[in-house]
């Protein structure tokens, strides 16, 4: 089982890429840099509690677990 840092290091590690991925899309279909940024930043902010909850539940299931 990982220990709850584990699980806040990988949230915050794949919202950095996430994030940069969401920020030049917007950019991109937007035009507006500014925008980007306020996306970015809140989306980054939302997901990485979301992540964060997420992969915790998902240490209470055993299902796919081997016992060892």
């Amino acid at each position: 089982m990982e220990k709850p840092i584990r699980s806040l290091l990988k949230a915050i590690s794949w919202r950095i890429v996430a994030t940069l991925t969401t920020v030049l899309l917007v950019i991109l279909f937007s035009k507006d840099w500014t925008l980007g940024g306020v996306v970015g930043i809140f989306e980054f902010v939302m997901k990485i509690f979301v992540y964060y909850v997420h992969e915790r539940l998902w240490n209470l299931i055993g299902f796919g677990r081997e016992r060892g």
